[in-house]
């Protein structure tokens, strides 16, 4: 039975992953602005370098004592999950930030919290608590106000806007399956046991689609792209990824979900300073209310 301590332990992990995997969007910015790599060649060089920390990961969980082996439909399930969260949403997330801003992205892939919720309702006829419907509510009404001083609503936007939302947009249905699935697993098999096979997964099919795909050597690139993947591996796919699987171990998928909504509060300041991203009073007044949904979830107690 989880504690209060654990509770409050896990929303801190969750809260600390959210942020660093905020990074993710920035890095990419600035890894297309400075380099001009496409989004598979990155995406490659993001898993290359995280692949050592999840080999060694994998290796020592496996060889504890207590260690139990996957069956073949835990192997199943590990994999299709692990591809579905870092190899199909990693691609069209990457995809898509070549048209949208980091702004917009965060927007667009937030909507992932509730569509875990939809679907844990839909699939395992899981109650929604009013404590989740609240902060919900009331942080995806700040995260529209946050972000519709982005849209300018006197001009159209191209169609490169509306395929990278788009790209977006499914990226966030297959992380919120990735998020769901995760949750039903990790319980079974232990959370850095299952990030770290399901990351090695990800990263296969990944470095299997670029080397079909592309006719670019991955050994001659510019240094600085090389240095966007390893800061791409380690603090936005090897820490985060470890911190929010803890996370739904302690409090599971769909508080883990809400409370990785304060990502977009992350992504909206770090794009005003380092891309120079706007930051108007709209976005300022949806950043609190994010916080006050975050703040709900963190009074949560688990036996209320």
């Amino acid at each position: 039975m989880k504690t209060q301590s654990d509770f409050f332990s896990g929303f801190f992990i969750a809260l600390l992953g959210a942020f660093l995997f905020s990074t993710k969007a920035i890095l990419v910015k600035l890894a297309y602005r400075d380099t001009g790599v496409d989004a598979v060649t990155l995406l490659a060089l993001r898993m290359i370098f995280s692949l050592p920390f999840f080999l060694v990961s994998a290796w020592f969980t496996s060889s504890k004592p207590e260690n139990d082996k996957f069956t073949r439909q835990q192997w199943f399930y590990v994999a299709v999950i692990g591809c579905l969260g870092y190899y199909i949403s990693s691609l069209l997330d990457f995809v898509g930030l070549q048209y949208v801003t980091a702004g917009m992205e965060r927007l667009i892939l937030f909507v992932y919290p509730t569509l875990v919720l939809l679907f844990s309702a839909a699939l395992f006829k899981q109650k929604v608590k009013s404590i989740q419907l609240m902060a919900t509510v009331i942080t995806y009404l700040g995260l529209v106000i946050a972000f519709v001083g982005e849209i300018d609503f006197a001009t159209l936007p191209s169609s490169d806007f509306y395929f990278g939302a788009s790209m977006i947009f499914l990226c966030a249905i297959t992380y919120a399956s990735y998020i769901l699935g995760s949750g039903r697993l990790i319980p079974q098999l232990g959370a850095v046991k299952f990030n770290s096979y399901a990351m090695l997964f990800a990263s296969m099919a990944v470095l299997i689609h670029f080397f079909l795909s592309s006719s670019l050597s991955i050994r001659n690139l510019s240094p600085i792209t090389y240095l966007y993947g390893l800061l791409m591996a380690v603090f936005a796919t090897v820490l985060p990824s470890y911190l929010v699987a803890e996370g739904i171990k302690r409090i599971g998928s769909g508080n883990t979900s809400i409370v990785s909504s304060v990502g977009p509060v992350a992504t909206l300041v770090m794009a005003y300073v380092v891309l120079g991203e706007s930051l108007s009073m709209a976005q300022i007044v949806g950043t609190a209310m994010i916080l006050i949904g975050v703040y709900i979830i963190g009074k949560f107690r688990p036996d209320e």
